[in-house]
């Protein structure tokens, strides 16, 4: 008996393989299911992507008009950024300022002798001032370098040391200040004291301070004042002149016209009479000279004030003095403005017609020697600086000095004889950045809804800036959403507002973009005939000479151009910035258009997650049944093999 052929026998025929085919068929409704989902997802992403397109887009445009806008910003600039530097707030003026500064404002850093390395500093209690802070410690004794660790956990912000090797087989030891000006000066007391002596690092000297004005002093206006030095100074490089003046302006009176004087008293005519006649005297007819106000006084303003008189008998007037009624400080080296002479007296010669010079506190000292001791080796000694402004001289005691000009930040970095130039101006480099930063957010998201809402490979090669793989991104969202009339609708707007006017103070000198640069130029590159296609979607283009022009010349109104107040509300209510985040505001606010389309998506995407899972049952369930199906059949028919196997064999013996 021949083979039987029964299809579905496992030792023949793969049932498996039957079962799976069928299985595939019935797996249709859930494969696209799922496609549903992964399509829905990617929607969802997309439309994701678009709300934060729009929201930096409108980060950019609340920037541009909100009370932070750089347009408000203010910019210090340097001729000379080694020698004087700015920062400057908002509220700063614009304005040039001249300065020279001669002397930064430094700290006292003293340097000790070199000493053997294995030098012991005695234990003690060791005591240090800077200024009016103090610092005191208890050491119990050992080298340099225990010493200087001991004062720097202690030191805290106003005092430092270190170790240094000044020679080879030597040691120097270092101790520092942390603040400068005059006012801050490095002290040493007790065992301080002594190890500085012991160290070479100070010596003890005779003072020479000379207090020559103590309480106020006033010179009336066109008087004058000698105060006499007396002994002859020592001829030390740290001589300082220090003296405070302050201003007092008289009532001008000199206008005020007293009037005619009163002329002679001309007598009445008389009269006599005779025999019943009487013969009167007519009045006298001599005429008075016209009256002429007197000529008025020269008034003289004058601010060079102090004045040095030398042993040889000549003169030299300082720097002015600046014209304020509280008093201010001025500080100058001798060996600067003495020229090498010896000086006898300082003198205040006030030319003033209308002006009280009042000086106080004038005095000459040792800016090197504090409480009696000298450093040996100055690294640097306590200074305040000294710098002039338009001409009037001020001393700060620190090198960042933030009340000189209102709002306004100053950083001295060096000094310098010749004149520096500060412009206080609005940051139009912040300005130009953010306005930068606008049009590429507008073109960011005006490129996706070109993608998303049209079906043209085109608009992707035109994105020349994108990787392949950023374009091949592109591809698979290119006209994904190209009937969707919220996105349509938006990118219409979108356009609509780059071209549209808006108010200015300069009226149609500055209504739109376009007039400061910003454009969506569609003629060809190179070509004054035809058009680009490319440049027709919309994108803007900036012109920067056009745009660095305006922003030179018409900052006010670029700032107005993007958002203006037109109804004296004091609340911006007009502009393109305006404009844009009042046009994207309910695409990415909460609960606004973007999160209603991606809820409703989540909501989608549930539901066919859900589908998806029920089919996965009904398949398990299917797929159970075939099998257990295709078994009985497998064990019938291999009961039916078995059966015709018998026969075979049975067949074969009877032929035999």
């Amino acid at each position: 008996m021949s083979d039987i052929y029964i299809p579905g026998v496992k030792s023949r025929y793969d049932t498996d393989k039957l079962i799976e085919d069928l299985m595939k068929v019935e797996r249709i409704p859930k494969e696209r299911a799922q496609k549903n989902v992964e399509n829905l997802k990617t929607e969802k992403t997309t439309w994701q992507d678009i709300g934060r397109r729009m929201t930096s887009l409108r980060e950019s445009a609340r920037t541009l008009y909100s009370f932070q806008s750089p347009f408000t910003e203010r910019v210090v600039k340097s001729a000379d950024e080694s020698v004087i530097t700015g920062t400057a707030g908002r509220e700063a003026a614009e304005q040039e300022r001249s300065f020279i500064v001669k002397q930064i404002a430094t700290a006292d850093r003293f340097l000790s002798k070199p000493l053997p390395e294995n030098y012991t500093v005695a234990p003690g209690t060791y005591t240090f001032g800077v200024g009016k802070d103090s610092l005191s410690f208890a050491f119990r004794g050992g080298s340099l370098k225990d010493f200087a660790e001991a004062l720097n956990k202690r030191g805290r912000d106003i005092i430092r040391s270190d170790v240094i090797t000044v020679e080879p087989g030597t040691k120097s030891l270092i101790i520092e200040s942390l603040k400068t000006g005059s006012v801050n000066r490095l002290s040493f007391k007790e065992d301080a004291e002594k190890l500085a002596l012991n160290t070479g690092m100070v010596e003890k000297i005779d003072s020479v301070s000379r207090n020559l004005v103590k309480e106020p002093v006033t010179v009336p206006a066109g008087g004058s004042k000698q105060f006499p030095i007396g002994p002859t100074l020592p001829n030390r490089s740290g001589l300082m002149l220090s003296y405070e003046i302050a201003t007092t302006v008289k009532p001008d009176t000199s206008n005020q016209d007293p009037g005619p004087p009163s002329g002679p008293e001309i007598p009445v005519p008389g009269s006599i009479t005779y025999g019943g006649i009487t013969i009167e005297n007519d009045p006298a007819t001599v005429a008075l000279p016209p009256y002429s106000p007197p000529p008025q006084p020269k008034r003289i303003d004058t601010f060079d004030v102090i004045q040095l008189s030398f042993s040889d008998g000549t003169t030299k007037r300082l720097p002015p003095i600046s014209d304020a009624t509280e008093y201010k400080n001025y500080q100058y080296k001798l060996a600067d403005i003495s020229d090498g002479k010896t000086i006898t007296s300082i003198s205040v010669v006030n030319g003033n017609t209308h002006r009280d010079i009042n000086i106080q506190n004038l005095r000459i000292y040792d800016s090197e020697a504090n409480e009696g001791l000298r450093p040996l080796n100055p690294v640097s000694t306590a200074q305040d600086a000294i710098l002039t402004m338009d001409g009037i001289q001020v001393n700060r005691s620190s090198n960042t000095i933030d009340d000189l000009i209102p709002s306004v930040t100053l950083t001295l970095k060096g000094s310098s004889d010749k004149p520096v130039k500060i412009n206080v101006e609005p940051d139009r480099q912040a300005s130009k950045d953010a306005i930068i930063s606008l049009v590429a957010n507008y073109n960011r998201l005006l490129a996706d809804l070109n993608v998303l809402t049209r079906n043209d490979d085109k608009i992707i090669q035109e994105l020349s800036y994108l990787s392949k793989d950023e374009q091949d991104e592109m591809k698979k969202k290119l006209g994904s959403l190209q009937g969707d009339s919220t996105l349509n609708t938006f990118k219409s707007t979108l356009q609509r507002l780059a071209t549209s006017s808006y108010p200015t103070s300069l009226e149609r000198e500055m209504a739109m973009l376009a007039q400061i640069g910003i454009s969506t130029d569609a003629r060809k590159a190179g070509s004054s005939q035809g058009y680009d296609a490319s440049r027709l979607r919309g994108y803007l283009e900036i012109d920067e000479k056009v745009l660095d022009q305006a922003l030179q010349s018409k900052l006010p109104a670029i700032k107005e151009l993007f958002g203006k107040d037109t109804d004296g509300d004091l609340i911006v209510d007009s502009g393109f910035a305006f404009s844009l985040d009042n046009l994207i505001r309910p695409y990415v606010q909460t609960g606004g258009i973007i999160a209603l389309k991606t809820s409703g998506l989540d909501n989608r995407i549930g539901q066919e997650e859900k589908r998806i899972e029920s089919l996965d049952k009904q398949l398990a369930a299917k797929e159970q049944s075939l099998k257990q199906q295709y078994g009985k059949m497998e064990g019938a028919l291999n009961s039916m093999e078995k059966t015709s196997s018998s026969l075979d064999q049975f067949s074969k013996s009877s032929n035999q």
